[in-house]
């Protein structure tokens, strides 16, 4: 049911002196995997202002830590920003390791690195193709579709799940790559470039593309910075920052990768940005396998690694040790600690704060979507109610990483 509403409600430096018509997108249904409330105020087919209302996805993901050992915590990070688990994974299980100071093996960060970027890839495969399907590119979603099955046939045969693979461990990963993985990576990573390829031959001259993005949702590097973006949103707006490169985790200073940058902020720009990111993961993946190293892929300190399975037939220390970690976990320190990782929509952080026991006492979460959702007031006035559509979908703001 559409409300009216006059100049006179909201002040006299609104414009026009017309009527504005307020109009809900969204929320979707709750059985949607994301659910966004935005009250846009119309001016005919001309948004003048928008207030977006979060919080029908409230997951309770926070709280939920707090009651979960460390090691069952992992599986909640997967699930709040579904499209990149792994990356969630690696920098929940960063904070534990900086808390208690366990030391990762270099194969262990290696695999950790594979994981990542294939997720990142992934992930913006299925941006490019949701994003444009929205305006109407229905070919480009089913070769994103398509490129983005490889990941998944990757993750699958590594850990056994398509997407939520739960594969860090505190102090390394849960098994060493299969026979075979390798190989299957090298074919990806050989017909990668020429599939983007044929997605840029599709998309960046495309003139009906080009003005459905370019000059639209412009978003300066001060207002980048004043609303607290970060990712590939802060990139397209001129801003060199990645956590790789700020504060390489995992080994990341020893790969030779650039940032993706651009500098008009607008829609266009967040295009070539993931497009180009895309390019370097798979640079960083291909050096990655390179110099993939030996040796073990989980710590041999038994505070948080469980005995090797040939141990349990013979001692009974071993599975004494064994149950004990798996019913109880392991306890951290007194303190709180905070580790931060790079997700394919920017600054993934987890602030954690130990009492002493055996689960978290206090978790929160710095999440790139909610921040990145946070300018959308501004750079949708103004527009065509058809470019909101445009706006919304080229800052790829998932909702189970707002609503946590």
């Amino acid at each position: 049911m559409e409300t009216r509403i006059t100049q006179e409600a909201f002040g006299p430096e609104h414009e026009p002196e017309s009527e504005w018509m307020e109009l809900n997108m969204g929320p979707q249904h709750p059985s949607t995997h994301g659910v966004l409330r935005v009250r846009l105020k119309l001016d005919g087919e001309i948004v003048r202002d928008a207030d977006p209302d979060v919080g029908y996805l409230h997951t309770g993901f926070e709280k939920s830590f707090e009651d979960k050992t460390y090691t069952q915590g992992i599986t909640f990070s997967d699930r709040m920003d579904y499209l990149a688990p792994p990356i969630n994974n690696v920098g929940f299980v960063m904070a534990v390791e900086k808390l208690i100071g366990v030391e990762v093996p270099p194969r262990a960060q290696a695999i950790r690195v594979l994981m990542m970027e294939l997720a990142r890839i992934a992930s913006h495969e299925l941006w490019l193709g949701t994003a444009g399907l929205d305006l109407g590119v229905y070919s480009g979603f089913f070769y994103a579709w398509r490129d983005r099955e490889l990941v998944l046939d990757l993750n699958e045969a590594y850990s056994g799940v398509r997407m939520m693979t739960s594969f860090t461990r505190v102090g390394g990963v849960a098994w060493d790559l299969p026979e075979g993985w390798i190989d299957q990576l090298q074919r990806f990573i050989d017909v990668m470039p020429k599939r983007i390829d044929d997605f840029e031959a599709m998309l960046t001259s495309n003139p009906i593309w080009r003005q459905r993005l370019e000059g639209i949702g412009v978003l300066s590097r001060d207002e980048a910075i004043e609303t607290g973006v970060t990712g590939p949103m802060l990139r397209a707006s001129g801003i060199d920052y990645d956590v790789r490169k700020a504060f390489p985790y995992c080994g990341y200073e020893q790969y030779d990768f650039q940032v993706a940058l651009a500098r008009n902020g607008d829609c266009y720009d967040r295009y070539r940005v993931r497009v180009q990111e895309m390019r370097e993961s798979l640079k960083i993946l291909q050096q990655a396998l390179d110099r993939l190293p030996g040796g073990p892929w989980l710590t041999s300190d038994r505070k948080v690694a469980l005995p090797p399975r040939a141990e349990l037939s013979k001692s009974m220390e071993a599975v004494i040790h064994h149950f004990r970690l798996v019913s109880e976990g392991f306890k951290g320190p007194l303190g709180d600690v905070y580790a931060f990782v790079e997700s394919p929509r920017g600054e993934l952080g987890f602030y954690l704060v130990s009492d002493g026991t055996n689960k978290p006492y206090r978790m929160k979460v710095r999440p790139p979507s909610f921040c990145n959702l946070q300018p959308l007031k501004k750079m949708v006035q103004g527009v065509l109610v058809a470019d909101v559509i445009a706006i919304m979908g080229s800052m790829d703001f998932i909702l189970g990483d707002v609503d946590r």
